[in-house]
């Protein structure tokens, strides 16, 4: 992490409250924020759920907030 120069943030699908099914949220953002990383996270969205751009945008929504929690 401390020579990212980018990190990519993988999404299939979203549960009731917005969270990824497969990956701990909190875990995967905290092991990038402790590490000193504060640049961009990509996003890519591969559920069969939602339409590719609400589920780039609930990929979005979700980095964001948990984001915001981690900083605060």
């Amino acid at each position: 992490m401390p020579f990212a120069k980018a990190v990519s943030a993988k999404s299939h699908d979203f549960n009731n409250e917005g969270n990824w099914t497969k990956t701990d949220n909190e875990k995967m953002m905290k092991i990038v924020l402790d590490a000193g990383y504060r640049g961009y996270v990509g996003s890519e969205y591969e559920g069969g759920k939602l339409s590719p751009d609400d589920g780039m945008m609930a990929a979005k929504r979700l980095l964001q907030r948990v984001r915001e929690s981690l900083s605060a």
